[in-house]
C-alpha cells in the first residue's frame, strides 16, 4: 500500500483544496444591436436581441402611462 514519505504542509494542502472553492466571473460580451453589456448566451436585457433576432419583447416606459396622463 502506498504511504506518503513526508507530511504535506498546511499551505500545500489548503492551496490544493482552494481550487474547488474558486468562483469564476461570467463572460460579458457586447450586444450587436444596441451595444449594451450582455452575458454570453443570454438575450439582451435592454433590447431583447439574441442571435440576429428579437427573442424578448421589452416593454417601453410609454406603455405604463395611464390614460389620464396622455
Amino acid at each position: 500500500m502506498a504511504v506518503p514519505k513526508q507530511k504535506k504542509s498546511k499551505a500545500k494542502k489548503r492551496s490544493r483544496r482552494a481550487n474547488h472553492d474558486r468562483m469564476t466571473l461570467p463572460n460579458i460580451t457586447v450586444c450587436d444591436n444596441c451595444g449594451a453589456d450582455v452575458q454570453s448566451h443570454r438575450a439582451c436585457g435592454s433590447c431583447g436581441w439574441y442571435k440576429d433576432r428579437v427573442a424578448l419583447v421589452i416593454a417601453q416606459d410609454d406603455e405604463f402611462l395611464d390614460d389620464d396622463e396622455i
